[in-house]
């Protein structure tokens, strides 16, 4: 079926002049137009194969050519055109018949990433040339590594039509999952890419996002907003899952910060920030200076907003010990296991099985840098002894990489994060979801239901759900935007239910993705290749 699909395609691209510079683009302009006029309209979800267009870029100085077919609506009733539409990039080798690196038109695996951040909307992350970090992009280096590229537009916490915010929590879930369901619901239409390997990846939110799709295939919780959309009537799982420093587990992302930051009772906010605070009417503090310019590589990677310190309040300092005193109980109840099998706990002074886990986190990064010739001697809180780390002391980590954020980190008592715009209601009203925030600063609670669904630990190990067979998950060192226990727990939890994974801290990063993209694309290669 695939072959007869690739020579009608060729056939139609030729005929319509693809390999022509504009016509095309003329064309896919005016059916953008039709379809604006007929909004009203249920969209049609099969594949036009006869409207891409040629594009070239080069890539660490090769030129790779592309077919890019862009801002296809992939539901039937989209509640917002402009964020429920995705763009497919394949190599242009396939529809010639050819191979890369390995890969033919019919096994070449799908690279899905999200532009998500904050929670808020995600744009199509189309190829480029130049990225925040310097290089091509993660689109374009996968589709030199011979990667499908599709990329969805997603709905985020300020997506609003007609008044009504429509992005709140799930819609991202939802939206993600709708993507992939109109790429199985394609698989025939769609002249390149295994839609059985399909490889999620994300940063921060985005990363959670990632997390989120790769742990929660076909849950049928899902369901009711997938046919509110019209989204294909296809299964939703993948195969992979790439997560950069996920902000998940929401509910429970208080704890462990406060665990490792309790003491540090000075922050230094990042500009997004207080660029989002000042956006929604939340900045508390005008003597702050806020940068209207988009925040660079550096300040990205390892975010800081103010050269000065500013000082928690007497309250903030208060929740932040029961923030960490409630963090033991907590790990205790997750039943997580080592690789070894060794039970991972707390006792209620935050010390245990699972704080000297968190340290081999840190111990194996350390090393890593130290085996690839940096000097680490001025660390003051890893021990080295004979070119071998040999530990680290938590308490003096948290005053060298800083705090970012006052506790609550998360859910902030004055529903100022965020997250508590995440779960706000469709007027935009800001909610709770931590049950220990709440109780100590009243508000509004979020549904529990909204809450439970945003959390991938609560689906992994379910008969009824799928979750992708490969997780790959970073966080760096030196991420003051949330603990190294977060992405820890979703990993253990992952590996304690069977599924492979590939957790590590990297040294000297802060909070950020994309920057080890050689990497990303050779564990991809591994476990498509296996």
């Amino acid at each position: 079926m695939r072959k007869k699909v690739l020579a009608k395609a060729l056939i139609a691209f030729l005929g319509a002049g693809i390999f022509t510079a504009t016509a095309p683009e003329v064309e896919i302009v005016k059916c953008e137009a039709a379809t604006m006029e007929n909004i009203a309209q249920n969209y049609d979800l099969s594949f036009d194969a006869s409207v891409g267009v040629e594009k070239t870029l080069n890539c660490e100085g090769r030129a790779v050519k592309f077919i890019a077919y862009e801002n296809i609506i992939y539901v039937r009733n989209p509640a917002s055109v402009e964020q429920q539409k995705l763009s497919i990039y394949i190599p242009a080798e396939y529809l010639k018949g050819g191979t890369i690196n390995g890969y033919t038109a019919e096994t070449a695996p799908i690279f899905m990433p999200n532009g998500v951040g904050g929670y808020m909307p995600g744009e199509i992350l189309s190829p480029q040339e130049k990225s925040r970090g310097g290089g091509a992009n993660a689109s374009l280096v996968a589709l030199s590594r011979g990667l499908v590229v599709v990329s969805p537009a997603i709905r985020g916490r300020t997506t609003v039509t007609d008044g009504v915010y429509i992005g709140k929590a799930p819609a991202l879930i939802v939206d993600y999952k709708a993507a992939v369901r109109y790429l199985r619901f394609n698989r025939n239409r769609i002249p390149a890419g295994d839609t059985e390997k399909i490889i999620s990846n994300g940063t921060s939110a985005g990363g959670a996002l990632s997390a989120a799709l790769g742990s929660m295939g076909n849950a049928p919780e899902f369901e009711s907003y997938l046919q509110e959309i019209g989204a294909a009537d296809e299964r939703d799982d993948i195969f992979a899952s790439s997560d950069y420093c996920p902000i998940t587990n929401l509910e429970n992302a208080d704890k462990p910060y406060e665990w490792i930051f309790y003491g540090e009772n000075k922050y230094y906010p990042a500009m997004w920030q207080l660029q989002d605070l000042k956006a929604r009417g939340k900045l508390n503090n005008p003597d702050i200076k806020i940068s209207d310019a988009p925040p660079d590589a550096d300040s990205a990677n390892n975010p800081v907003g103010v050269k000065d310190a500013v000082d928690m309040t007497k309250d903030e300092i208060k929740i932040s010990k029961k923030l960490r005193d409630a963090f033991p109980s907590y790990v205790n109840s997750l039943n997580l296991h080592d690789e070894h099998g060794k039970l991972l706990t707390l006792d209620q002074n935050g010390n245990g099985t699972f704080k000297e886990f968190i340290k081999l986190k840190y111990i194996e990064s350390a090393q890593n840098a130290l085996d690839s010739g940096e000097d680490l001697s001025e660390i003051n809180w890893i021990t080295i002894k004979n070119g071998r780390v040999v530990d680290v002391d938590l308490k003096k980590y948290p005053a060298v990489v800083t705090r970012m954020k006052a506790a609550p980190a998360f859910d902030k008592m004055d529903l100022s994060s965020a997250e508590n715009d995440e779960f706000g209601t469709k007027n935009n009203q800001p909610r709770h979801f931590s049950e220990i925030i709440y109780k100590n600063s009243g508000g509004e609670m979020a549904d529990a239901e909204q809450i439970r669904i945003m959390n991938p630990l609560n689906f992994i190990g379910r008969d009824d759900v799928t979750v992708a067979k490969h997780f790959r998950i970073r966080h760096g060192a030196a991420d003051r935007d949330t603990s190294l226990a977060i992405p820890a727990i979703l990993a253990l939890a992952l590996q304690n239910n069977g599924v492979d994974v590939d957790f590590f801290s990297p040294w000297g990063i802060g909070h950020s993705g994309d920057y080890d993209l050689d990497k990303l694309f050779n564990w991809s290669d591994n476990i498509c290749k296996e």
